[in-house]
Order: C-alpha cells, then structure tokens, then sequence
C-alpha cells in the first residue's frame, strides 16, 4: 500500500513538472522576438531583455546602412553595411570571446579584397586576395 501511494505521489509530482515546463516552453514559443518600427529592425534574444540584431530597414524591408548583432550579454560580434539588401562595406566579425575572427570588404554582396581571418587568440590564421570586380 506505501509503495502505491509513493509511485502514485511520484506520477503526480512528474506530471506536474512536465506540465509547467510545457506551459514555459509554450510562453516561448508566443513570444514575438522582433519588430520594425520606424524603418529599424530589432530582434531581441528570448525574454526581451537583451537585442541580438539591429539595422535599418528600406520601405520594401530590404536591410540598409550598418547592421549590428548583439552577443547575449550585450557585447557586439559583428557588423556589415548593406545597400538595398546587399552586403556593401566593410563586415567585421568577432570570436564568441571577444577577438576578432575575420574583416574584409563587401561589393554587390560578394567578398572582395583582402579578408583576414585570426583564432580565438588573436595569432593570423589567413589572408585571402578575392580581388576587386572589374569596372561596372
């Protein structure tokens, strides 16, 4: 008779965790993480408490200028300009530590130049010539 009244006191205590870990779960799910207000797009990592991404947007909500994207603790990891949806400038990114991991140059949304690549501890991986397009 104990061992049935604990299994069943245990079957509760399961299913009452399960339930409201599906109820968090759900919460999660509804939960809207971007908008476009004003022609700038944000999107904020889960609880709204912290941005990931931002930019601005043209009117068909095409990314323009300098979008940033955000670490969870607000550092930032990388950025890149875009003209009318294109990767245009300059991007750098950086290692989840905080150190650079590559930077190069975009035109019309292809690599150019010369990108440079380092590991998590700052040392030169690589350097790699993409070169520049001929004249448009």
């Amino acid at each position: 008779m104990k061992n049935t009244l604990l299994l069943a006191l245990m079957a509760v205590l399961t299913l009452s965790a399960c339930s409201s870990s599906d109820d968090a779960n759900n919460a999660a799910k509804d939960e809207v993480l971007y908008e476009i207000k004003d022609g700038r797009f944000t999107e904020w990592y889960p609880g709204k408490k912290q941005v990931k991404f931002e930019g601005e947007v043209d009117i068909k909500g095409n990314r323009e200028g300098k979008w940033l994207f955000y670490s969870d603790k607000g550092h930032v990891l990388s950025f890149t300009f875009y003209d009318k949806g294109k990767k245009e400038g300059y991007s750098v990114v950086k290692h989840p530590n905080g150190r650079l991991h590559y930077h190069g140059e975009y035109h019309n949304d292809k690599m150019v130049g010369v990108w440079t690549s380092y590991d998590e501890k700052g040392n030169l991986k690589q350097e790699k010539d993409y070169g520049y397009p001929e004249s448009e």
